[in-house]
């Protein structure tokens, strides 16, 4: 089954085509481009049209454009539109329209990625299933999100994200989904709020366009909890609060073994008993609120539960992995947590808790004993208050107790001038930097993590770790 025939793009934006193509995808890159996809030549650090010619040499079926760009055959297979993002945004209406899916919508400051892998993972299981791709959350992800969905989908889980005020209200309206879930509200893009109250109202825009009675699930254990509530009850919705004050999905005992997180919860005075193959509280978290998520829209809890117990984390997100530094001693390993996507104050937190929980290994390595490492650079878009916020993490307990701390940008040198000298690491202005003689700062017996915002790059680090050895899988 096709995705879009040019008859049906014409119906949805009201443009021009130029051919009579069929599409099955669409795309906005042409580096991951595949064949028979519609690409949209939007314009963000370069102009989409400049790379038309390119993506029909690799096989694009049509291309979404408002001009017929240099180097493009006068009869090339086109969707011509005044404006792109705007035949992309109706589009994505339009296939949304189209569809009998249960549509789900996901925002929250933290576990937003997490939480929609893990609904992913779950529905899939249960019925034809889409959702976004990556963090593909925004003013273009979310219209691009919805294009992409094939009419016969059962489930869709769009993720919705934002950066300053009024940015969620128009992608909920354009999703229009069923339900909807914020995970939790945190300190983040504070640069562009007065404070987190505004960061909650916004997150609480979500629900805007749920339909009276619709289920509204948030987290209960975050200060603006009152705000989210206040919010389905104006909307009069189903608001449906998880946590461990939650009053509907609620989190009784939460216990760490090794790898595994083991969650006793209670729904409607019912134990709820669910693991997770990946050490974390904010994981747990974010699988209760997927659980009440799977029981308000009606589908299968018990088979939720099995699904979840397989879902591992999403690259950049907390994934964990084991590197063998030497090929031939199989002892001579490190244990890797990559959390190096994103970063701020509440989730920076929730990974030095992983890290300080896990458990190292003596007797392997140059030193013998094995070290709990961090790698931490500076978190982003946190406004006047961000030297606080990077010092104040020297006051975590889970930060006292790990072994060695690095870190990278100038706001955590707020951080590193603040640690004792038994956990001072090194300090340099970027990752690139602290890859030079990374080998010395770290060896087998050890539990390193990297974790920062995207922008400062510590996927450079997790790379040169991995580049040290190879992935083990047999663990």
């Amino acid at each position: 089954m096709s995705l879009w025939t040019a008859a049906e793009a014409v119906a949805a934006t009201g443009g021009r085509a130029q051919g009579d193509w069929v599409v099955d995808g669409v795309s906005i890159d042409t580096r991951t481009i595949e064949k028979g996809d519609l690409f949209v030549a939007l314009k963000d650090v370069r102009d989409g049209h400049d790379f038309v010619a390119m993506a029909l040499e690799k096989g694009a079926g049509a291309a979404l454009v408002s001009r017929i760009p240099d180097g493009v055959a006068d009869d090339a297979p086109l969707l011509i539109v005044e404006d792109v993002l705007a035949g992309l945004e109706k589009l994505g209406a339009a296939a949304r329209a189209r569809t009998d899916a249960t549509v789900i919508g996901i925002t929250g400051s933290v576990g937003k990625t997490s939480t929609k892998e893990m609904l992913l993972a779950i529905l899939s299981e249960q019925g034809r299933t889409h959702a976004s791709v990556d963090s593909y959350n925004n003013h273009w992800g979310v219209p691009l999100t919805l294009a992409r969905m094939p009419v016969d989908t059962e489930y869709a889980i769009i993720e919705m994200g934002m950066n300053h005020p009024g940015e969620i209200q128009p992608l909920t309206m354009l999703a229009r989904p069923h339900a909807a879930m914020i995970t939790t509200v945190a300190a983040a893009h504070l640069e562009a709020f007065d404070d987190i109250t505004g960061i909650a109202l916004e997150k609480a825009s979500i629900f805007d366009s749920l339909e009276i009675g619709s289920p509204a699930v948030y987290n209960a254990d975050v200060e603006t909890s009152a705000i989210l509530a206040a919010k389905t009850h104006d909307k009069r919705l189903h608001g449906i609060a998880f946590g461990e004050h939650g009053f509907d999905w609620k989190l009784k005992e939460l216990s760490i073994q090794g790898d595994t997180t083991v969650v006793q919860a209670e729904f409607d005075d019912k134990p709820i008993l669910f693991k997770l193959a990946t050490p974390g509280r904010h994981f747990a978290m974010n699988g209760l609120g997927a659980l009440a998520i799977v029981q308000a829209i009606g589908a299968d809890v018990g088979q939720a539960v099995t699904s979840l117990g397989r879902w591992s984390p999403y690259k950049g997100r907390g994934v964990r992995e084991v590197i063998q530094l030497d090929p031939t001693e199989t002892a001579e390993r490190l244990s890797l947590i990559d959390d190096s996507y994103n970063a701020n104050p509440t989730s920076v937190a929730a990974a030095l808790e992983v890290l300080a929980g896990a458990e190292t290994m003596d007797g392997v390595g140059r030193r013998k004993q094995g070290r709990r490492i961090a790698f931490l650079g500076d978190m982003k878009e946190l406004g006047e208050d961000a030297v606080a916020l990077h010092a104040g993490l020297a006051h975590l307990e889970a930060t006292k107790s790990l072994d060695v701390i690095h870190c990278v940008g100038p706001l955590m040198r707020s951080l590193y001038d603040l640690l004792p000298e038994h956990q001072r690491g090194d300090w340099f202005e970027t990752s690139a930097e602290m890859c030079g003689g990374l080998r010395h700062r770290i060896d087998a017996g050890d539990v390193v993590l990297a974790k920062g915002s995207l922008s400062m790059k510590l996927g450079l680090v997790v790379d040169a770790i991995r580049k040290m050895g190879h992935r083990v899988t047999d663990v």
